[in-house]
């Protein structure tokens, strides 16, 4: 009977005897990677894939190596905001981050046990927590409200990283999607079709967004575009009934004086797309829309959407990956990390009137 390389490797292990101290060069060795890389992989340090770090920690336990504490039998406590948890119309981004760290930890071997939190009170009796229990290597972030954490965890004693949040005075690790950029290069995008007056359709109040914000406006500027102030459409919440009634009020009060439409995220876009049609006008014949996110259901949307692509999943990876440096290398400054993002086009977006008009006049014999 021909045994898995992990019966192998529990066999060989079985037969040592049950008081030889295992080196590492040996878990290394069972692995066919360097030393330098086992080292690495069972501490939680970035730069080895998940599946040569699973493989490798399964080799670790079925040697009986001592894994080192940073991440054996230690747990990290997520806090997770209850409102974005619950409500599917905002979750959707929340839950493919939360997937990403979910997978990204059962490769690392770290228990990780999420908090929802709705109230500076929560976050408070959860810090007690992580505190208080020494198997707590450290918490993660994913909450709405980037300033209520900063202030609560002042002088907290253990690692902290905020996932997809933003501390402007770097007291914390983050992680977040290149939101500036991203939102520069949409804007461009439209830029390049001829778009000239392009709404930024935005819900005030996070950091994060505002990035998206200031992207915009760095592309508008930089092109020359006046009154930018007076493109900026703004919402109380993510719901894209809401985005809908702003864009229709918009044609409704002001006529169609915009081209575009590039939004904070993918579900004001959709609102957008059903505002416009709703004043009888057409998407992308008459107004382009971009979105940000690249949810799954952009792409069956009618019409699927233009929009960024955020690497969610990537996002709450890394955060883990973060936190665990920190436990691993405790001399390091607190870091924030910006993933890169792409325009994924659809059918949402087409050149801007005025050129197809011109592009049409040149064709006329």
């Amino acid at each position: 009977m021909v045994m898995s390389t992990r019966e192998v490797i529990i066999a060989q292990a079985k037969r040592g005897r049950p008081n030889r101290r295992i080196r590492l060069e040996e878990v290394a060795r069972r692995c066919g990677v360097s030393v330098s890389t086992a080292s690495r992989a069972l501490a939680g340090a970035v730069g080895v894939r998940d599946q040569l770090r699973a493989e490798i920690i399964e080799a670790a336990r079925a040697l009986h190596y001592a894994i080192p504490a940073s991440i054996a039998d230690r747990k990290v406590i997520l806090a997770a905001s209850s409102v974005a948890m619950i409500d599917h119309s905002r979750n959707q981004f929340t839950f493919h981050v939360l997937d990403g760290l979910k997978e990204r930890a059962q490769a690392l071997g770290v228990e990780l046990v999420t908090r929802p939190v709705a109230t500076p009170d929560d976050e408070v009796a959860l810090l007690r927590e992580a505190s208080d229990d020494p198997a707590v290597a450290g918490c993660l972030f994913l909450t709405l409200d980037d300033d209520d954490v900063l202030t609560l965890t002042e002088g907290f004693g253990k690692p902290i990283v905020l996932v997809n949040g933003d501390d402007p005075a770097m007291r914390h690790s983050s992680v977040t999607p290149c939101n500036r950029s991203a939102a520069q290069f949409a804007a461009q995008h439209l830029l390049s079709l001829g778009h000239r007056r392009i709404l930024f359709l935005m819900r005030r109040g996070r950091r994060t967004i505002e990035r998206r914000f200031e992207g915009w406006r760095d592309a508008l500027t930089a092109k020359g575009v006046a009154g930018i102030e007076d493109l900026v459409v703004e919402v109380p919440d993510w719901l894209p009934e809401l985005a809908e009634e702003a864009i229709a009020a918009r044609i409704r009060d002001r006529g169609l004086d915009f081209t575009a439409v590039l939004t904070a995220g993918d579900s004001l876009a959709y609102g957008a797309i059903r505002g416009v049609e709703r004043a009888g006008f057409n998407v992308p014949a008459d107004v382009s829309v971009v979105g940000m996110d690249d949810l799954p259901l952009s792409a069956f949307c009618s019409p699927p959407l233009t929009t960024m692509h955020i690497p969610m999943r990537e996002i709450g990876a890394a955060a883990l990956s973060l936190l665990l440096d920190d436990l691993s290398l405790a001399t390091l400054p607190p870091r924030r990390i910006e993933l890169a993002c792409n325009l994924v086009l659809r059918q949402s977006t087409a050149a801007a009137r005025a050129v197809r008009h011109e592009a049409n006049a040149a064709n006329v014999p």
